[in-house]
Parts: C-alpha cells; sequence; structure tokens
C-alpha cells in the first residue's frame, strides 16, 4: 500500500508543512534536539520568512516542494479542512508524520473524515496511498509541546503515542524521544485511534507506565 523508503538515519532532515499554530511549535522543538528542519505553507516562502525568523528561529523557510524533496521525514501540520485539497503527489515516496484531529465540534463536519469504521489516519493514509503515515503529535497541545519537554530520565518525563508499522513507527518513535518525550509504540495506524479526540490519551498528560494503564484500560 506505501511506497516509502524508511531510512534509519539518526538525525533525519525534517520538513513542516504548515505555517500555522501547530507547525511552528513542531519546527523549534526539533531545531532545539539538533535536527535540520525547513518549513513551509501553501505559497511562496517569502511570505512566511518573519513567522519562521520570529517562531522558529533556525528554519528553514521553501516553497513546499523544494523542503520536502530535501526531506527524510514529513510533519503534516495543515489544518484537518485543507486536506481535502493537499496534493498526494507532494508528498510520494515519503514518511509523514499525520499531526491532524477530526473533532466536529471544532472542524465541523469533514465528509472526508466522517466514515466511524476508519481512524482518521488510515483515512489519510488511504489518500496517500505512495506515503508511509505514523500517527503522533496530535493528542498534545502544540502550547504544550515545548513546556512538557523533559530529559530523559525524568520522572516527569511526558509520554505520547506513536502508531503505524514498526519500522516507521521507530524512526519517528525517536524523533519524538529526542524532542523530549517518552513514547508508546502502537503497532498499526488502526490503533491510532486511540490517540484521537475522545480516546484515552488525547490531551492528557501521562507517563509511560500511566499511558499504557490507560490503553490497557480502555481494551479490557
Amino acid at each position: 500500500m506505501t511506497g516509502a523508503t524508511v531510512s534509519p538515519l539518526r538525525f533525519p532532515r525534517i520538513a513542516v508543512l504548515g505555517a500555522g499554530h501547530v507547525g511552528p511549535v513542531i519546527a523549534r522543538v526539533a531545531i532545539a534536539a539538533g535536527y535540520h528542519v525547513s518549513i513551509a505553507a501553501s505559497g511562496d516562502p517569502k511570505k512566511i520568512a518573519l513567522i519562521t525568523q520570529v517562531l522558529a528561529p533556525g528554519a528553514e523557510p521553501r516553497w513546499a516542494a523544494d523542503a520536502v524533496e530535501g526531506s527524510d521525514l514529513v510533519v503534516l501540520a495543515i489544518p484537518l479542512h485543507k486536506f481535502a485539497a493537499f496534493d498526494p503527489a507532494l508528498v510520494a515516496d515519503k514518511l509523514v508524520v499525520d499531526t491532524m484531529n477530526y473533532w466536529p465540534p471544532i472542524d465541523g463536519v469533514q465528509e472526508m473524515f466522517d466514515d466511524r469504521r476508519y481512524g482518521s489516519s488510515e483515512i489519510v493514509q488511504d489518500r496517500l496511498a505512495r506515503s508511509t503515515i505514523v500517527k503522533t503529535l496530535n493528542h498534545i497541545g502544540y502550547h504544550e509541546l515545548e513546556d512538557d519537554r523533559r530529559p530523559v530520565g525524568s520522572r516527569e518525563r511526558r509520554a505520547l503515542g506513536v502508531a503505524g508499522d514498526a519500522g516507521a513507527v521507530d524512526v519517528v518513535a525517536d524523533v519524538i524521544e529526542r524532542i523530549g518525550y517518552d513514547t508508546v509504540r502502537l503497532d498499526s495506524l488502526r490503533a491510532g485511534r486511540r490517540l484521537q479526540p475522545g480516546g484515552p490519551a488525547f490531551g492528557v498528560s501521562l507517563r509511560r507506565t500511566e499511558f499504557e494503564l490507560a490503553l490497557r484500560a480502555e481494551a479490557a
């Protein structure tokens, strides 16, 4: 189903697609962790140059196609209602982190995502059939992502779920751990629906053991 080649690179180059609330924060924490980051919006990178300089210093504003081409990992941080117009060819053969949520009270009903048989990232994967999708960073508020980071071994270190195929999850989980979080790895995108709004881990600050217990309690 997917065509992406997952690289075991220790420090993959990251492209963040989206320069709204979420994208610049992800870019900022990734840069702080030592990653090379480019960021792109839907148009001319000159339009986000000042935003990038202020909110994600060190990130390189680029045209989306150029940012993706020069990356090993793409973070999809666009508003979900814009996904229907997103060109799948842009991220073909790429490892893509889906940070989006389908939340009708906030976004309204989105026909593409309004099929309860599938999680939102399964629907994203179906449309981006030549990419490999991993779900994470959707269940923590962008305003928390920077402040809640903790070093390895800290008793206060928060856990984040990472859902997808094993090899891709390993690459993305390594990034999440370097940013400042423990990870709980879910073995499929289908399992990733447990990270969505209404799931046991959504919007809740949990340590790894607590996170795992919450998932087990829901499954019981």
